[in-house]
């Protein structure tokens, strides 16, 4: 019992610790992304993130460490204005932990180990917008989802970089030749 005990721990840290970051992004599909060279941070869409200023700065420097490691630059008059959204929410997981098996032996039933575990965590989600200076219109957006990691800021911060790395990833689009 105290195996089949240690192999249910053993299987839910293993399932809690490899969480993974999911990332998707939409874009308009009739915009040149290669007109852009230059970026700035929409303050208005910023300041309405309902995280902490601090956060938000982590963010915003990822968001700029990876702009400009595509050959962007930061600028005063520019092509697009970058804006945040996050929302988050607490997620619920079940795992079986059923092992063993019900069966008709030497005249009684036998029975195996049952029950479940469950745990909770945090799950943020990141929406980066680009908009396009000149129209003011949305034309890419990457949205990253994944478990927050809050024991300490050097946590904190790697998660960050992660997300925000794992989104930028997809821009600019890969649009196909039609």
């Amino acid at each position: 019992m105290k195996i089949l005990s240690l192999f249910a721990l053993v299987l839910t840290l293993t399932f809690t610790s490899c969480s993974t970051v999911k990332v998707v992004s939409d874009y308009d599909s009739q915009t040149d992304f290669t007109k852009y060279k230059t970026f700035a941070f929409y303050k208005p869409g910023i300041d309405k993130a309902q995280i902490s200023d601090l956060d938000k700065k982590r963010i915003m420097r990822e968001i700029e460490a990876n702009l400009t490691a595509k050959g962007m630059t930061i600028s005063e008059t520019p092509d697009l204005l970058i804006s945040i959204f996050t929302k988050e929410r607490e997620r619920v997981d079940v795992y079986n932990n059923s092992y063993g098996y019900w069966g008709y032996g030497y005249g009684s039933w036998y029975g195996g180990y049952g029950g479940a575990t469950v745990s909770t965590s945090t799950e943020g989600t990141l929406f980066i917008d680009f908009i396009d200076k000149a129209t003011n219109e949305l034309v890419w957006q990457g949205i990253g989802k994944g478990d927050l990691v809050m024991s300490t800021v050097e946590k904190k911060e790697a998660r960050i970089k992660e997300i925000v790395s794992k989104i930028i990833t997809q821009y600019p689009p890969v649009v196909e030749a039609k």
